[in-house]
Formats: C-alpha cells, sequence, structure tokens
C-alpha cells in the first residue's frame, strides 16, 4: 500500500518554537531550506522521508516506525569504501548511496566487511616476508574491529543497560552522596564484596577474588578512576544477565569478540552508574556543557565526562549530536563516536589542521576551533589533553588528546562558543575527514593525495606540494 503525502506545517512549526529556533536556524539542523521549511509549515509542501527521519533524529519525535540511528555513520562507511580505487569506474554517487543505506542496508554492511578483509589482506601481504603462511587468516575482520563496528553502528548507546544502570543509580544514591562511599556500601550490602587497597602496589589496577568476595585496587588510583572500578564490579554482577541476552544477540563471529564486547559492556555499565542518564543529561543542559564542571559535580574525569556525552541518544530523550575522539601522539584515534554528520575516516589519521593535534601543545587548556568541511558543515570543535598512567618518576605515562564538538546550529548550547564570531566565515578553519578521502585540492598540509583525484604534475614549477590535484567529478568516475 502507498503512503499518503505528508502535510504536518503545523507540528513542524510547534517543534520549532518548542525548542525556540528561527526558521534559520531550524531549517539548518534539518539540513534543508529555509523556503523549504516555510512551504512546509504553511502546508505547501508534504514533508520528505529525509526530513521525517532528521525530526526523529534531532528533535525527538516519536517515529518508532522510522530508522534513525545509523544512517549518516553508514552512509559514511560505505562512500569511504567505494571510494576506494580498486573500484575503478564502479563508483556511486551521493543519491545512489543513500538509496542502498535505506533501503538495503545488509548489503551495505556486508560490502564494507568484504573491503576490510581486502585491505588486512592486501597489507598484510605487502610485508608479509615469513609470515605468508599465515596470510590467509587476517582476511577477517579483527575481534576488535567487530566490537568497535558493534558500538559504532548501535549509535553508542545501549538501551537496556543504561536503563538498568540508572535504576541502580538511584537505588545506590549516586549525585546523593559522595561516590566512593556510596559504591562500596552498596558492593558490601548487595554482593557481600569488601573492597580494600593492594598491600604491595604492582601494574595491575584492580584484582577480584570471587571466592573471597574481594575486590582489591591499586591505592595509586585517582578518585575517579577508584569510582569508575567499583562502580565496574557492580557491572559485572548486577548487568550479567541482560549483558550475556544483549551478546547472544550480537552475532559475533568468534569467542575473542563475545569477550572483548563483554569488557566494553561492563565499560559502558560503569559508566552508566556514576554517570546516570537523565541527572546528567540535565546537568549537560544546565552548565552549557562545561567540562570541568560537569567533572567536578559527578566526581569522574573528563573523558568519562566527554564519552558520557557521546552516548546521549537514549530515543524522546536525546542530548546534543556531538562526536567525540581519543587520540594518541602518533594520530592515532583509540576512541571515535559521531552522532553528528562529521564521522571519522575507517583507515588513515585524522586531519592534521584540526584542533586536536594542537592539545598536545597546551597541556590542561581547552582548546577551541570553528571548522568547516568539504561539504560544507560548520562545527564547534573543543580539544583538550589528558594524561593516564601509573604515578611516580620513573612510571610511564600515557598522553592522549580528547576531541569533541557539535554541529555550529548547537553551538550556542556550548560554553566555548562564548565571544567566538560564529557568523564570520573566515573564522572557519577548511578541514577534512583524512587525507586519503579529502576532495580539498589547494591544501598545503596534505599527507598524501586523495585517492578520489587526479595528480598533475610539473616539472618546472613547484608549489608546496610537488604536485597538483584535480578533483575527478562522479560523471567522469563513470564514463
Amino acid at each position: 500500500m502507498a503512503i499518503g503525502k505528508l502535510y504536518i506545517g503545523r507540528k513542524v512549526r510547534d517543534l520549532r518554537l518548542a525548542n525556540h529556533a528561527t526558521q534559520a536556524q531550524f531549517a539548518e539542523r534539518l539540513g534543508i531550506s529555509v523556503s523549504y521549511l516555510n512551504q512546509i509549515e504553511s502546508n505547501q509542501r508534504p514533508v520528505s522521508a529525509a526530513v521525517l527521519l532528521s525530526l526523529a533524529d534531532k528533535f525527538k519525535i516519536d517515529l518508532s516506525d522510522l530508522s534513525g540511528g545509523e544512517g549518516d555513520r553508514l552512509l559514511s562507511a560505505l562512500a569511504e569504501t567505494l571510494a576506494d580505487p580498486l573500484f575503478g569506474v564502479h563508483g556511486a554517487s551521493v543519491q545512489e548511496l543513500k538509496m542502498v543505506v535505506h533501503n538495503a542496508p545488509g548489503i551495505a554492511h556486508a560490502l564494507i566487511t568484504a573491503h576490510r578483509a581486502y585491505r588486512h589482506n592486501s597489507e598484510r601481504l605487502a610485508s608479509i616476508g615469513d609470515t605468508l603462511d599465515r596470510a590467509a587468516t587476517t582476511v577477517e575482520q579483527t575481534p576488535y574491529e567487530e566490537v568497535r563496528d558493534f558500538f559504532h553502528f548501535m549509535d553508542n548507546y545501549i538501551h537496556d543497560i543504561d536503563v538498568l544502570a540508572e535504576k541502580l543509580a538511584e537505588e545506590i544514591g549516586i549525585g546523593e552522596q559522595e561516590a566512593s562511599g556510596a559504591l562500596s556500601d552498596y558492593l558490601a550490602s548487595r554482593f557481600q564484596v569488601r573492597v580494600r587497597r593492594m598491600a604491595e602496589p604492582n601494574d595491575v589496577i584492580r584484582s577480584f577474588d570471587e571466592t573471597g568476595r574481594v575486590l582489591t585496587l591499586s591505592p595509586y588510583l585517582q578518585p575517579a578512576t577508584r569510582d569508575f572500578q567499583m562502580a565496574l564490579q557492580i557491572a559485572q554482577l548486577a548487568g550479567q544477565e541482560v549483558i550475556d541476552r544483549i551478546l547472544r544477540n550480537a552475532g559475533f563471529r568468534s569467542k575473542e569478540a563475545v569477550e572483548v564486547c563483554r569488557i566494553g559492556l561492563h565499560n559502558y555499565f560503569a559508566g552508566a552508574l556514576i554517570l546516570p542518564y537523565r541527572r546528567f543529561l540535565a546537568a549537560a543542559r544546565d552548565l552549557r556543557h562545561d567540562l570541568d564542571l560537569l567533572s567536578a559535580r559527578f566526581g569522574a574525569s573528563l573523558e568519562q565526562v566527554c564519552h558520557r556525552l557521546s552516548t546521549l541518544q537514549r530515543p524522546g530523550h536525546k542530548g546534543i549530536p556531538i562526536f567525540f575522539a581519543r587520540i594518541d601522539r602518533a594520530g592515532n584515534i583509540t576512541k571515535r563516536h559521531s552522532a553528528a554528520k562529521l564521522q571519522f575516516a575507517r583507515f588513515g589519521a585524522a586531519c592534521p589542521l584540526w584542533n586536536a593535534h594542537r592539545a598536545f601543545e597546551a597541556p590542561g587548556q581547552i582548546i577551541r576551533q570553528l571548522a568547516e568541511t568539504p561539504d560544507g558543515v560548520r562545527y564547534l570543535c573543543i580539544a583538550t589533553q589528558i594524561t593516564k598512567g601509573d604515578r611516580g618518576f620513573h612510571a610511564h605515562r600515557q598522553h592522549y588528546a580528547l576531541a569533541l564538538g557539535c554541529e555550529i546550529s548547537y553551538a550556542d548550547q556550548f560554553v566555548y562558543a562564548d565571544t567566538m564570531d560564529l557568523g564570520s566565515r573566515i573564522a572557519y578553519d577548511p578541514i577534512g575527514i583524512s587525507c586519503r578521502i579529502c576532495e580539498r585540492t589547494d591544501c598545503a598540509s596534505r599527507a598524501v593525495p586523495s585517492i578520489k583525484s587526479q595528480l598533475i604534475i610539473d616539472h618546472h614549477r613547484r608549489g608546496p606540494l610537488p604536485y597538483k590535484i584535480r578533483s575527478i567529478t562522479e560523471t567522469e568516475r563513470q564514463v
């Protein structure tokens, strides 16, 4: 049966007014023109499926029959896959990619998985040496990558765990009393587990004696890390049934992937317990996403706060759609998630023009940036450096940059946008996703040519790069 055209202008207008947005702001968030929005509100034009999905995703409209979670992420991953020269003239247009993502997501996932297997095999064959006999074992997705994609396409939000953790947080009294004592008391009263410090410190952070019911923690842990480890122990004891059910339904290919994911789900539970959803979401809005204040209010680390902000995707009670990443000094993205249009590349390093890299030059400071990607979308970007690891003069410590941000239409809900000239075109730095897939032709910071471009070599003329780039249009690729 065909679905009739939907004219819901009044509902759209009421929703816009309830969010205190002008037509320009509302249209920008939906990704449509102001004139189109005006026609929708006056019922001169019906609402398209794309706009309905955007309303459901960004403005908490309950459209349970529509799927609005993984579209941008799957589209980005599929586009990056088909950009590989392997596919030659068989590249697809953006419209074709959207049709596949919306109508046949299973095929999109299968193609991405096949391409990843091809890359793994190719990379191993390029440096096999004496490992040729083991090359066949690398064509499949590694357990870590399989788990990473599980969380990525779940929108980094696990509803059953989040709801259970929030219920337990209320029972324990998280937010109403000092977290460390509340967590320790709950472990003792509910599970008969005693918490003690290690008598002889070593490189073990935590150790649980299941028979003796003793949780032993390193005496050198920061308070936020100590609380997280106690919360993780509660996750293992109280969340076992729901976590087992999620793992059974996930369809992982190996036991290793199951156990790696179990670690991730325990960590997710712990984060949701010490930063309960509704209380944390309300605080984030009240404090305008001030990371330091959120950290102080909940006794959590900056990384815990940033990571939790990226999980606020509960249907009907969503937070601001942000992107979040943790990056090491070598530029490796060790954590990543994006509920915004900006999606991180699956292969290759992050754009060198992104402010995340500058965080290492200014420890303890918040680095702000206004940025624009090649598709014309603008973002508020925030970055700061953190240090992790053992304490003591001889201890080895790890340094990471935490990066997060939002589309510019949400910037006024972040304290970090204050004093920034959001309306100035020249205030926005041009950034990309990864040099490998970036279509900018005039970037002097480019590390490698884009795989979707043609090189122009002039031996008599040299600019910042030893070549010039000419982007290949979709028409040329299809000829």
